[in-house]
């Protein structure tokens, strides 16, 4: 009779530690995170669609001369 009581009481602690873990990982993360992507140039990111086939070498060179000039 005592368990179901019991059981309630961890299920209830483990949900609060689980939304706790989640919601300080979303929201505390470390300053560096994203920084990479805040500091790539227009030029990084058309070398990596041509890198990953995305564009033609035709794209890339057009691009990049719009790019640069």
């Amino acid at each position: 009779m005592w368990l179901w009581p019991l059981l309630l009481i961890v299920l209830i602690i483990a949900l609060i530690v689980f939304l706790g873990r989640r919601y300080s990982a979303r929201n505390f993360s470390s300053p560096d995170a994203g920084t990479d992507q805040s500091t790539e140039t227009a030029l990084d990111i058309l070398k990596k669609r041509y890198a990953k086939g995305e564009i033609t070498k035709d794209e890339f060179d057009r691009m990049k001369k719009d790019i640069v000039s």
